[in-house]
């Protein structure tokens, strides 16, 4: 029997990218998958979108509490064998990506896998500026590399893990896998399955002196108690910090 999937879309107001997104999903070459939209109790049209997909969808309209009790409502909605967060304003790059993770799922035996993300500026797709490391627990708990939208979770593992951290409003996911990590190790796909939108609403963008802030609390929750790696994750992110602070003004 092949895999399925569960693509969970989070909406709230998103006319300028919803079409794409959605059009990014029903372009895969693998159909075996349900779609799940979440909605914050958009008014600009976006609701009028979704109701226009021409395939079977679920709805799930004015939940509120913020983008990860939107996620969590998705996950308890969600009835395939593997999992995908896809926001609004992000989409697939390929059409056998669905199809490709399966496959790689199957083969490796991994409960989960993730791959690369190309960022969209201004509304144009560009090559991602990053080269991942190599994953190891260690190299996560040092720095966030996984791609949310280009992440794949088997459900039964969702299920031993839990779900996203509703207290945390930036680095939820970063979280997540930290907890997905000490359970499983993920396959990692050197190639970009993903875009994501970089604008002015988006909340990284938005509030990213937060979003630092609170990935470093992250971190330090899964490090050890030692005051050497304490210390090292303080100064990473103090130079982090002033690196951000310095390309903010630029």
């Amino acid at each position: 029997m092949s895999l399925t999937f569960s693509i969970i879309t989070c909406t709230w107001n998103s006319m300028p990218w919803i079409d794409e997104s959605i059009a990014s999903v029903l372009m895969q070459d693998c159909q075996d998958f349900e779609c799940i939209f979440v909605d914050g109790g958009s008014t600009d049209g976006t609701l009028e979108r979704i109701r226009a997909v021409p395939r079977p969808y679920r709805l799930l309209e004015n939940v509120g509490g913020g983008i990860s009790r939107a996620m969590n409502a998705g996950l308890e909605a969600a009835r395939g064998d593997i999992i995908a967060h896809l926001h609004s304003d992000d989409f697939y790059v390929r059409p056998d990506v669905l199809s490709m993770v399966a496959r790689q799922l199957e083969t490796s035996g991994n409960e989960w896998l993730f791959g690369r993300a190309m960022p969209v500026k201004h509304g144009i797709l560009q090559q991602e500026n990053f080269v991942a490391p190599r994953f190891t627990y260690e190299a996560l708990v040092r720095a966030n590399f996984i791609p949310h939208p280009s992440t794949f979770v088997r459900r039964r593992l969702f299920a031993r893990a839990g779900r996203f951290n509703a207290e945390l409003k930036y680095a939820m996911d970063y979280e997540l896998w930290l907890r997905l990590a000490r359970l499983a190790q993920p396959l990692q796909l050197d190639i970009p399955l993903a875009a994501m939108r970089e604008h002015d609403g988006s909340l990284t963008t938005r509030e990213w002196l937060a979003a630092m802030q609170e990935a470093l609390q992250v971190r330090l929750a899964f490090t050890d108690q030692g005051m050497a790696a304490r210390s090292m994750h303080y100064l990473r992110y103090l130079v982090r910090h002033r690196r951000a602070i310095r390309a903010g003004a630029t």
